[in-house]
């Protein structure tokens, strides 16, 4: 079974769905990420703004850092190795590192709202 992590350079979320503007490519990511999760998949995020010692605990990405600075992000890392710098895994590479279709990776989260309103 293989493990994934995911290393994101600062951002205000992972969703891609905040600020301005909304990153499809993150969006994308975030609704595969979140499929890979329901599964019970061995897949985890951090998030330099968040967690920055997961960063320089990890030699990998710190020694990445070092040499090519945060536009080096998002680093990931499949089984403990280096699989990626610079750019998301696609669906398909996803799918291939934990043996899963790629059509599977593409339920999006589902948010219930509820509102209380109350007249005056």
């Amino acid at each position: 079974m293989s493990r994934v992590e995911i290393f994101d350079p600062a951002m205000c979320c992972s969703t891609g769905v905040c600020g301005p503007s909304t990153d499809p490519e993150l969006t994308r990511f975030a609704s595969a990420v979140f499929s890979l999760e329901k599964k019970g998949l061995d897949i985890k995020r951090y998030q330099l703004t968040i967690e920055p010692d997961k960063f320089a605990e990890n030699s990998h990405v710190s020694k990445v850092l070092h040499e090519k600075g945060p536009d080096s992000l998002p680093i990931i890392l499949v089984n403990d190795q280096i699989a990626k710098i610079g750019e998301y895994p696609s669906n398909k590479e996803l799918a291939s590192w934990f043996d899963v279709k790629a059509e599977e990776l593409n339920e999006k989260p589902r948010v219930r709202l509820s509102l209380n309103i109350k007249k005056q």
